[in-house]
């Protein structure tokens, strides 16, 4: 992974290789910002300059023998941290136990989120978790010396998913490091991660994607029309993930777009068995894509708060949403869209802290039915 491969963050990337130049790297770094804009790879990316043995003003060389051990995820002081799941074969799992997949992952999308790699794990209603037996596995990594770079480089995915007694020791671990070792963390809910970890840490903050360079990419990507494109940054937030879902209308899009129709249609006709259907059918459809419906419904609400308003040049809607929303948004208005908006975060929270979805989206349902006819 070269810098040139990242989509965006020129100056971040120019900060990166300056630090290397001076020779003050910090040993601990958390690079924080929204999902889908390249945080992991930007991690991958520093970690492979760090170590390319022909650095380039301005990214590694991507030829010398580090470089390409780098470009296949497998150079023998590199080494990776991340959520993974019980029930495959593991009681205790390790992330060495999934490396294979997870090296599959990268390779094939690097924009992706926790549940895309759920899906690849083929656990979409499962939770993972750094389990406390990493922290044993960290240790005995890190105290091995150097096979050929001059640093070891950990890098950790999401360490708000590590478990206490592992983030306890990973701790240990940053305030006393071995020499010639480098934590890169990558994580999207900071405030979950334990602050005396924060503490130490160089904090890095991974913007949004620049509308220029994300217009380009998609550009490059997908063959677009001038308003397509213009749809398709406006939407997706500075998110390469979401640019892309949007662009290939792919399940997740579809499968949400169905389930806010349906739930808006049953909720505005009253029918409560029809809601208890559906609550009960996304209660089986995994916890990270019942987050995504959520979010995509609070987009969906304000689309439709400013298509009532008579603002079309500030909607920004696919073809099937627009048709929809034409007769559906004068039930969106001044007296409702903040208490619509506050049920689907408060649901969103719920979910997260693994409230039973049947009982959550039901509640959801109910609400809604008082909301878009009091």
């Amino acid at each position: 992974m070269q810098f040139k491969d990242i989509i965006g963050h020129k100056e971040v990337k120019q900060r990166f290789i300056q630090t290397v130049r001076e020779n003050r790297v910090s040993h601990a770094q958390l690079l924080i910002g929204p999902k889908g804009v390249g945080k992991l790879s930007m991690a991958i990316a520093f970690a492979q300059y760090v170590s390319c043995l022909d650095k380039k003003d301005n990214d590694s060389c991507g030829v010398c023998s580090s470089c390409k051990k780098y470009a296949k995820l497998v150079h023998p002081d590199l080494h990776f941290v991340f959520p993974v799941v019980k029930g495959k074969g593991f009681t205790n799992p390790v992330s060495d136990n999934f490396i294979e997949l997870w090296r599959s992952q990268i390779e094939s999308d690097s924009y992706f989120d926790i549940g895309d790699w759920y899906r690849t794990l083929g656990v979409d209603n499962s939770q993972g978790m750094i389990y406390s037996g990493e922290s044993n596995e960290i240790i005995r990594k890190l105290s091995l010396k150097t096979y050929e770079s001059d640093y070891k480089v950990m890098i950790i995915w999401l360490p708000e998913k590590m478990h206490s007694s592992c983030a306890n020791k990973l701790l240990k671990m940053i305030e006393e490091p071995p020499s010639k070792t480098l934590f890169f963390m990558v994580s999207e809910e900071p405030d979950k991660i334990l602050q005396t970890i924060l503490s130490r840490t160089q904090l890095i903050k991974i913007p949004a994607i620049d509308t220029e360079s994300l217009a380009v990419a998609a550009k490059n990507d997908f063959n677009l029309n001038d308003q397509e494109l213009k749809n398709v940054v406006r939407l997706s937030e500075g998110s390469y993930r979401k640019a892309r879902i949007l662009i290939q209308n792919s399940d997740e899009n579809v499968e949400n777009f169905e389930n806010f129709i349906n739930i808006m249609r049953h909720c505005y006709a009253r029918k409560v068995l029809d809601i208890m259907d559906w609550a009960e059918e996304i209660a089986t459809i995994g916890r990270e894509r019942q987050k995504s419906f959520l979010n995509y419904a609070v987009r969906m609400i304000r689309e439709n708060f400013i298509l009532n308003l008579k603002q079309p040049e500030m909607v920004y809607l696919s073809g099937e949403e627009m048709n929809f929303s034409q007769r559906f948004s004068p039930f969106i208005n001044e007296d409702n869209v903040w208490m619509i908006s506050d049920e689907l975060s408060k649901a969103y929270t719920d979910i997260e802290r693994n409230a039973n979805a049947k009982i959550v989206f039901l509640d959801l349902g109910l609400k809604l039915v008082k909301l878009l006819r009091p």
